[in-house]
């Protein structure tokens, strides 16, 4: 597996990206540039990437392609395809978005999130996004989310099934499936089942730590790796055995102080 961090570092230009790569000492990285650079700055990107063996793991997409707004919906999904020609284009391990929410709130609750309607609808929308690029070299994947669909490694089982395109992937974060606190309490076993029921499609990981508050309702909310409740040598050995080179990203974090403390962490283990 390969550490990286989810940030886009604050880079200036790729003499700048690098620098920070080899600072941090990862090995996988999100994409540094957008879909808009000029060409030969794309190229200066990749060829550093190579040189330096950094694999670019993720292209994100992060609109809502579920929007009740029909021309904020026909616009997200437009965006959606070019960021996975993008994401093809410059052989990025996958290109993910959440399914999307049935409201004004691209990544909020609605009670139609989880409607017949607007499944279909997600499985069409995938499969177009899908259909129209005809991506080679990426994976097409939906981050799993706390309130939408998929909310369960067998969620996400039942998705692959019905969107039925080899393009379609896994994105795993574990850590927004870690909703209740059953999975809380047991989050070792939790975590392996996501990891052996979706293990074969999986492209890209995040590593997240969790804490539970204790309140009169369920709070679970993330943490900085190692002051919560996740086994990270777990998760890092169970994304080895999937792929030796598989991305593993840090992310969420506060600034790059907090983003290095989380590396030295984990490349402690």
């Amino acid at each position: 597996m390969r550490l990286g961090i989810n940030d886009n570092l604050g880079h200036k230009n790729p003499e700048e990206w690098i620098a920070l790569i080899r600072k941090y000492r990862v090995r996988a990285a999100v994409a540094p540039m957008t879909k808009d650079e000029p060409e030969e700055l794309k190229r200066e990107y990749l060829r550093l990437a190579e040189e330096e063996d950094i694999i670019i793991g993720e292209v994100g997409i992060w609109k809502n392609v579920m929007a009740s707004d029909e021309a904020e919906r026909k616009a997200a999904v437009a965006y959606a395809k070019e960021q996975l020609a993008f994401a093809d284009e410059i052989g990025a391990r996958c290109c993910v978005n959440v399914s999307g929410a049935a409201g004004e709130v691209w990544d909020g609750y609605y009670e139609e999130n989880y409607s017949q309607e607007t499944y279909e609808k997600i499985i069409d929308t995938t499969r177009d996004i899908i259909d129209s690029v005809k991506p080679r070299r990426t994976f097409f994947t939906l981050e799993p989310m706390y309130w939408m669909h998929p909310d369960s490694p067998d969620d996400y089982l039942k998705m692959l099934k019905d969107i039925d395109r080899e393009s379609f992937a896994v994105h795993m974060d574990y850590a927004n499936m870690i909703t209740s606190f059953s999975r809380y309490h047991h989050c070792d076993a939790f975590i392996r089942e996501c990891f052996h029921k979706l293990g074969p499609y999986v492209k890209s990981v995040h590593a997240k730590d969790v804490v539970f508050e204790q309140r009169p309702t369920v709070c679970i909310r993330e943490a900085l790796p190692g002051t919560g409740k996740v086994n990270f040598k777990q998760v890092m050995q169970l994304a080895d055995e999937i792929d030796r080179d598989m991305p593993v990203f840090a992310e969420h974090l506060s600034s790059l102080e907090e983003y290095e403390k989380a590396l030295r962490y984990l490349q402690s283990l």
